[in-house]
């Protein structure tokens, strides 16, 4: 499928959550439960006071956005962020579709039927295409792995007592993972 086909199809089945791989394979995805719903609201909400204090710096996303990345796949994060100059600097049509751009900042927040192994390679596939900070947190053993540019092996927070810095991408931001449990 074109990107066009591809944005198409997505748009007449609004109740999956469709991904394509940089092959174009299709990936389609069911809803999540509603633990993983409320969990990645309270992500979400998380990020957007962040974002309300910091109004000019970018745009926050849900995990309904899809954004279209260099390497041709269209990816969906749970939550994620673009600074304000990748963002403007793209056509209404481009951030009416899915967005050519890779967003600065991402998470995936996995749910009772991901698996983690595939979410982590899914986050060094973030990273590959321009993600300059990537989470991968996992409520079931409270766990979160914090991807950068340039690693070899994430870092490893255990505990959800803790909180994650949005580091130099987002600076200020503080997410409790308590909030996550």
């Amino acid at each position: 499928m074109s990107d066009d086909e591809f944005f198409d199809f997505c748009q007449q089945h609004p109740n999956l959550r469709i991904e394509r791989t940089a092959n174009h394979e299709i990936i389609i995805m069911s809803p999540t439960g509603s633990r993983s719903g409320k969990r990645n609201a309270r992500l979400i909400f998380q990020l957007g006071k962040w974002c309300e204090q910091h109004q000019n710096l970018g745009e926050y996303f849900d995990s309904n956005t899809g954004f279209t990345l260099p390497d041709g796949s269209v990816l969906s994060p749970d939550a994620s962020w673009v600074s304000a100059g990748k963002w403007n600097a793209l056509t209404v049509e481009q951030q009416d579709k899915f967005a050519p751009v890779c967003p600065e900042f991402v998470v995936e927040l996995k749910s009772a039927t991901d698996s983690t192994k595939t979410l982590q390679a899914k986050m060094l596939d973030w990273l590959r295409n321009g993600a300059q900070l990537a989470w991968l947190i996992v409520p079931e053993d409270e766990t979160a792995y914090i991807y950068r540019p340039g690693q070899s092996e994430p870092d490893v927070v255990q505990g959800f007592e803790n909180e994650l810095s949005g580091e130099a991408v987002l600076p200020g931001l503080l997410l409790r993972l308590a909030e996550l449990r």
